[in-house]
């Protein structure tokens, strides 16, 4: 469901390129979803001549239910730009292009299920499977290990919990439980702080690999959720904040906007 809203006056050439830019706008932010629940599209623009110049003074979206390259689900996603400057003769022609970058506020609403929902995704799973790292030499003798199955549970103060299991190249499961703390670095990463092994959910004759295992996947965890991995084409964004309420994870910060991009497709 897509709905297109605005606070332009109602002059008659107004309405007439209220309409026409609500629809072209609706129609780009659409394709950057794989899925949509419902985006709702805001424009303000006072006087509403200013508009046939490209100059816009403000432009909002609100999503639901939003899943970016098929696999990766925002519950919520808003975002509020800087005075934006269009060319306005590409409106007619159907398309929406910046004639100069801006910025934009933004949260993202993620939820426990859908972090889950996108350890299943490919790209992440690749980078989970048939791993050789130094730290495992000792232990694994040159095997191999791929970290499945994993389960996050979202907690108070910005924790986490994390369940996995690993599964070892001579056929041994091996589970593994640990906690952290989620933070921030430069903006653009997240960061499971001061990881601790959970041995309680861990039969004794393997916690001590599991131990070592846990240590490994938080490692692996951090070098994994940066956010210029997934960046839209033409998008940069950047967080200024993060937080665990309940069963969710509530991000804030902002995005620099070079172009707008013509879909989710990856680089």
């Amino acid at each position: 469901m897509f709905k297109s809203l605005t606070s332009l006056p109602n002059p008659t050439e107004g309405d007439w390129g209220e309409r026409l830019l609500n629809t072209v706008a609706s129609k780009t932010i659409r394709y950057l979803f794989t899925q949509s629940e419902s985006v709702e599209v805001f424009v303000q623009c006072h006087p509403s001549s200013k508009l046939f110049q490209g100059s816009i003074d403000s432009f909002k979206m609100n999503g639901r239910g939003l899943v970016i390259r098929g696999d990766f689900r925002a519950e919520e996603l808003s975002f509020q730009t800087d005075a934006v400057v269009i060319d306005f003769s590409n409106v007619l022609s159907g398309k929406l292009t910046l004639k100069q970058p801006t910025q934009a506020i933004a949260q993202i609403t993620l939820s426990e299920t859908g972090i889950n929902q996108a350890f299943q995704a490919e790209l992440v799973k690749t980078r989970l499977q048939n791993l050789s790292l130094p730290a495992l030499s000792d232990i694994l003798g040159g095997e191999f290990v791929s970290f499945e199955t994993i389960q996050f549970q979202l907690l108070p103060n910005n924790g986490v919990r994390i369940f996995a299991q690993a599964d070892l190249s001579n056929g041994e499961i091996v589970p593994i439980s640990l906690s952290a703390t989620i933070t921030i670095e430069r903006r653009r990463r997240l960061v499971f702080c001061n990881p601790k092994f959970e041995a309680d959910t861990v039969p004794e004759s393997q916690r001590k690999i599991s131990q070592t295992l846990s240590a490994v996947l938080a490692e692996i965890l951090d070098q994994m959720v940066d956010l210029d991995r997934f960046d839209l084409d033409g998008i940069t964004m950047r967080i200024n904040r993060l937080e665990t309420q309940g069963k969710q994870l509530i991000f804030t910060g902002y995005a620099q906007i070079e172009r707008i991009p013509s879909s989710s497709s990856p680089h």
